[in-house]
């Protein structure tokens, strides 16, 4: 891969809340996700974000693309108890003038890896809207099977339709 196209994670910092507001301020970015969050909720997920990073739990990372390293999006992991199991979770989201060139796909393999070498979780799912056809194809690129459609909470008080992928952390191909 050219150096142009090279994307890395990087833990959340106090830098990234411009990028953070652009990305669950604007309608177009939140479409799947319920609308935009007010500046408020936006500062007090940066700051959970942040301590994310200082805690190492539930992590969060922007991601970021190209030989300017410029912070494009965010992507991250948490724990989750799903279906009576103790699993990881896993979402994306990336800046509009990004998306379509593979960075999401790329990044979510990163992802993986990374929650695959903390062996504590075997599986992790993702959540996309079922009218989200980009992070639906994103789950199949990166070797998630499609389990079913479910009722999801998101953001809390309002419910969505989204597909429930799952990834066998502990299966190597």
């Amino acid at each position: 891969m050219d150096e142009k196209n090279l994307i890395e994670l990087r833990l959340w910092s106090e830098a990234d809340l411009p990028l953070l507001e652009q990305l669950m301020g604007d309608p177009v970015m939140t479409e799947h996700l319920g609308g935009p969050e007010s500046p408020e909720k936006i500062f007090k997920r940066h700051e959970r974000y942040c301590q994310s990073s200082r805690t190492g739990k539930d992590l969060m990372f922007a991601i970021i693309f190209g030989p300017e390293d410029t912070a494009v999006g965010s992507i991250g992991y948490w724990e989750k108890e799903w279906n009576g199991q103790h699993v990881w979770e896993t979402g994306w989201s990336i800046l509009p003038q990004f998306q379509g060139h593979g960075i999401a796909t790329r990044a979510t393999a990163l992802i993986i890896n990374r929650a695959r070498s903390e062996a504590t979780r075997q599986f992790i799912h993702a959540f996309p809207s079922i009218e989200n056809p980009a992070s639906n194809a994103i789950c199949r690129k990166a070797g998630f099977t499609f389990l079913e459609e479910v009722t999801f909470e998101y953001p809390p008080g309002s419910f969505m339709r989204c597909n429930d992928w799952q990834l066998d952390l502990f299966k190597t191909e």
